[in-house]
């Protein structure tokens, strides 16, 4: 054993077809023999063998054999080892490989690192050392792969000589982190994925080491890293393997490093939103430590250098995708940091969250299901951020009940929670920063109508020019102005209803018409009260009339002026005919019985909620009908029945007379989807009410049991109030103090009626307004009863042959709702305002008769076929009464607050209502003057040039952006594994290989 052959001997041991267990005796016998004293020739033999087993051995049997020769000649003869170990010989190695050429070991680096532990004392250890240390720096050079990498990082870790150093050591870094940029992981096993995963965190753990004793190279490599990932003209984009860099900066240098590249004008838009798209895509990077703080400092240090585009951009394009990595439990911490601060930074606009409404279900079902503390800490924290947004985009019901369903269970935040994030996180705290950047709207909605761009808490005032847009009589009233109307309000308003009717823009802005309609008092900036903005509007445009009706009068006073001119300008304002109704104001004292009366117009009716002692009706939503008309009412048997029934006299008291009862006047109702009954039979007048009552009034059934309705707010309005105590009234006739009892009636029924649900009141113990949430149902059919006269009851009994004797009485005004305009929020000073509207129009068919008589089936078409809209600023939307009803029960801060009703023609209705409704009927919509219509075309074509402009600089800004276009996948592959068994699904975080592998890249 001991002779000059043992080589050859171990040679024809390793490659005899013997079996492993005997070749191992015979290794072992070769070996303990190569322990004893032997001529260096020998030494090199079995050197020369043992490398050549393990650099070209072609088992890892041989190999393993090669080694261990290596390991006890490096030990028993270290002389010889040296001396065979040169640095001539790692050079050839190193440059020129072992083995046929084409045909090079992947394991000369195992090699050295291998023998390099029995040289490190020998003379030529430096000389190896500077080898090793260019020729590592050529090596990443060339871009090995992973696999290589790491075994020049596990050399380099475990021999730190061997670190090139001064500016080499810079250079080795930066190409180091190229190279890890062009990782890839082939294949899609679950092993070889984790086997990546170990070869990159090797390699970024050597820049970690080179880091920690060279604080220099790091702001070097991360300007590398920079460059990598803002490069536009790679083919492909740089490995998500480069998070495994940033995981190892330290957190102290991240100011430094992030106030620098946000302000290096050298660096483009177009690169900049590169590079943190692809940042953002690092989420999905297993087991990276902070690189959801670099990702959100580089956020936050682009909106500090007011760089929104770039945000808005890869916002929207990337958050998605950062959504879909919740359901990884291997990163979903990190994606949910980085969602958080996406979705409470982007205020501006819905767009972000409304991205992500169609996977909340699933989502949330997913975590559910896995049961984790992970998954119910994500819930809790996803369900706050859920309604962080709804707080901050409301009015959009229709889009947001799947996702309230989904989130019901779990905790709901305060509202100084919800305040605090949103205010923490802000792109910007100066909102007109943010005025230019509208959410993208791409085309026309879907339902034709438009929009109108919010100016900066302007939601009061598009949703009320919404809902006068929608109410088409005063709409066709106003488009038909003529020029030159001395109406500078008005025809600014018809402008802007122009726009809307026959604009190509999804949105426009109202900003001309909100500095003409401006109230002086109004904050600029801060929410109104929408109310308070409609009624001033309404003023300001019947004053505007009728200011320009007394220039009419003295120009016809010192002038010829044809009759016809003469009759337009002194009738009714046009906001008179529309809105405008009439109110009697009765104060009965109660002591002589005197009535005194006032009559006063009115645009809209204000209705406070009863106090919480008053009687709500339970399950019935109509009161009980007695008998209205020309002989005298008896009060009820059961006074409780009597919900504010106004008190009438048939005439003015005699002296001595006891007091008139109180009567019982049926005021509204509404009818559901599916009633058989039509309020407008012969029954829907006053007058008939009790030979047939009206069944087209019943239990609403969307609202819940114990809510108000229209109907009580109504009744309270009309019901007597009793003036006593301080509140006494000064009867001139008693010519002292006196109890009394006041009541308002309705003489004259507005076209247009508008009620006002007064929520906001003022409460001295906080010193601030503040907002009756009470859910209040809404009749979508409402009968008012309106007080006619003795000429005008005579007139209706002479209509209708079956009634005699010219009194006063009340008879019922059947109304359609047709808007109604939601408060979200809990104050008059902020939350938001949006409205639902649908376009009332007569629906009498051809041939019908218009004696107040109409089918039964155009009362269905008129009260529930009729399209729903919402508008929400800028966006418009299909909606449903179904919505309308139900939207305080979903989201219990966003109630009804100003409702729009329109008359329904009829026996009752007056010359004026039914010369309206013709002219609409007959005229369609209405032509536009020439100067107007010039202006809506010369804009279209603006806006055609304008959309074909962005497109040009959005498809430049896109392409640049990184491509993630299988983020979706996620989703459809946790849906596939809901009837999946044991934890393989993404969501319970292990298993399929697919799975793992689309979590990682």
């Amino acid at each position: 054993m001991l002779g000059a052959e043992m080589d050859k001997i171990l040679e024809a041991v390793v490659m005899s077809s013997y079996p492993n267990n005997v070749k191992q005796g015979l290794v072992r016998r070769v070996i303990e023999a190569a322990k004893q004293p032997m001529d260096s020739e020998q030494c090199w033999s079995m050197l020369e063998l043992s490398t050549k087993l393990y650099l070209t051995g072609d088992t890892k049997y041989k190999r393993e054999i090669g080694k261990e020769v290596l390991e006890v000649y490096g030990h028993y003869h270290p002389e010889e080892f040296e001396e065979f170990f040169n640095v001539r010989f790692l050079l050839s190695l190193l440059q020129e490989g072992y083995g046929p050429l084409g045909k090079r070991s992947h394991y000369v680096l195992d090699y050295i690192q291998l023998g390099l532990q029995f040289v490190l004392e020998s003379p030529s250890a430096n000389s190896i050392f500077s080898l090793l240390r260019i020729e590592v720096l050529r090596k990443v050079c060339e871009r090995p792969s992973p696999k290589q990498c790491a075994k020049i990082s596990k050399l380099l870790t475990q021999h730190p000589q061997c670190i090139p150093t001064g500016k080499h050591q810079v250079l080795f870094c930066q190409q180091l982190i190229r190279c890890i940029g062009q990782f890839q992981c082939v294949s899609e096993g679950e092993e070889d994925i984790m086997e990546f995963l170990e070869q990159v965190n090797k390699v970024s753990g050597l820049l970690q080491r080179i880091w920690r004793t060279q604080t220099s190279a790091i702001l070097p490599s991360l300007k590398e890293l920079f460059t990598i990932i803002s490069s536009t003209e790679e083919q492909e984009a740089p490995s998500n393997a480069l998070a495994s860099v940033v995981q190892f900066v330290p957190l102290e240098l991240m100011d430094g490093v992030i106030r620098n590249l946000t302000n290096d004008d050298s660096i483009t838009d177009v690169q900049m939103m590169t590079a943190i798209g692809r940042m953002i895509d690092w989420v999905s990077w297993p087991l990276g430590k902070n690189i959801d703080k670099w990702i959100i400092a580089l956020l936050k240090g682009l909106a500090a250098v007011k760089k929104f585009s770039i945000l808005i951009e890869v916002t929207l394009s990337k958050i998605e995708k950062v959504f879909s990595k919740l359901l990884y439990p291997i990163v979903r911490e990190g994606a949910l940091s980085v969602l958080q601060y996406m979705l409470l930074s982007f205020q501006h606009s819905h767009e972000a969250f409304h991205l992500l409404l169609p996977h909340i279900p699933r989502l949330v079902a997913s975590l559910k299901k896995e049961d984790s503390n992970s998954a119910a800490s994500s819930l809790e924290q996803l369900a706050e951020l859920i309604h962080c947004m709804f707080f901050r985009f409301s009015g959009f019901p229709d889009l947001y009940e799947p996702v309230l369903e989904a989130v019901k269970a779990l905790p709901i935040p305060n509202e100084d929670r919800i305040k605090h994030l949103l205010g923490q996180n802000a792109w910007t705290s100066q909102k007109n920063e943010l005025a230019c950047f509208y959410p993208r709207l791409a085309s026309k909605s879907e339902t034709g109508k438009i929009g109108l761009i919010n100016l900066g808490n302007t939601c009061y005032m598009n949703s009320i020019i919404q809902s006068l847009f929608m109410a088409s009589d005063f709409r066709h009233s106003v488009l038909n102005l003529t020029e030159g109307n001395s109406q500078p309000l008005m025809t600014k308003l018809q402008w802007l209803f122009a726009f809307l009717e026959h604009s190509q823009r999804p949105a426009i802005s109202p900003e001309s018409f909100l500095s003409a309609s401006w109230p002086p008092w109004f904050t600029p900036g801060a929410q109104q009260d929408c109310s308070e903005y409609l009624k001033y509007l309404l003023d300001r445009l019947h004053e505007e009339e009728k200011t320009g009706k007394r220039i009419y009068q003295k120009l016809k006073e010192s002038s010829l002026m044809s009759q016809a001119v003469e009759h337009h300008y002194l009738n009714k304002t046009l906001i008179e005919k529309m809105f405008g109704g009439k109110m009697m104001t009765k104060i009965r004292c109660l002591k002589c019985l005197n009535v005194s009366s006032r009559e006063e117009a009115f645009t809209d009716l204000s209705l406070a909620f009863p106090p919480p002692d008053r009687h709500v009706r339970g399950s019935t939503s109509v009161l009980p009908v007695e008998e209205i008309g020309p002989q005298f009412i008896e009060p009820p048997e059961n006074p409780s029945q009597l919900t504010g029934s106004p008190w009438i006299r048939r005439k003015p008291p005699m002296a001595g007379e006891p007091a008139a009862p109180p009567m019982l006047v049926e005021t509204l109702g509404f009818q559901e989807h599916g009633e058989q009954a039509n309020p407008l039979s012969s029954d829907a007048v006053g007058v008939d009410a009790a030979k047939d009552p009206p069944s087209a009034f019943g239990e609403q059934a969307c609202a819940p049991k114990d809510s108000r309705s229209v109907l009580d707010l109504i009744n309270y309005f009309l019901s007597p109030e009793r003036l006593t105590a301080e509140n006494k009234y000064h009867c001139e006739k008693c010519a002292s103090l006196q109890d009394a009892e006041k009541v308002a009636e309705l003489t004259e029924g507005p076209h247009y009626l508008i009620l006002t649900l007064l929520r906001f009141s003022f409460d001295p113990r906080t010193m601030k307004r503040k907002k009756i949430l009470d859910n209040v149902s809404i009749p979508v059919v409402l009968k008012l009863p309106v007080l006619v006269s003795p000429e005008e009851t005579e007139d209706v009994c002479q209509r209708e042959k079956d009634r005699a004797g010219p009194e006063s009485g009340f008879m019922s005004v059947v109304y359609d709702l047709c808007s109604v305009v939601v408060h979200s929020g809990i104050s008059s000073e902020s939350g938001h305002y949006y409205c639902y509207s649908r376009e009332c129009t007569d629906t009498v068919p051809h041939g019908q008769p218009r004696d107040g008589t109409p089918k039964p089936a155009s009362d269905k078409q008129l009260d529930f076929e009729i399209q729903w809209y919402l508008f929400n600023d800028t966006r418009v939307s299909f909606s449903s009464f179904e919505s309308v009803s139900n939207v305080t029960s979903f989201f219990p801060k966003d109630t009804a607050y100003v409702l729009f009703y329109r008359q329904r023609p009829g026996r009752q209705s007056c010359p004026l209502h039914e010369a309206l409704a013709e002219a609409g009927r007959l005229h369609g919509e209405p032509s536009l003057h020439k100067d107007l219509m010039e202006a809506i075309s010369k804009d279209n074509i603006l806006y055609l040039q304008e959309q074909e402009k962005e497109a040009r600089n959005r498809a430049a800004y896109i392409s640049a952006l990184p491509k993630s276009p299988l983020w979706w996948r996620d989703f459809d592959r946790d849906k596939d594994d809901d009837n999946s068994s044991g934890g393989c699904s993404p969501a319970a975080g292990g298993g399929g290989s697919g799975s793992f592998h689309g979590l990682v890249f």
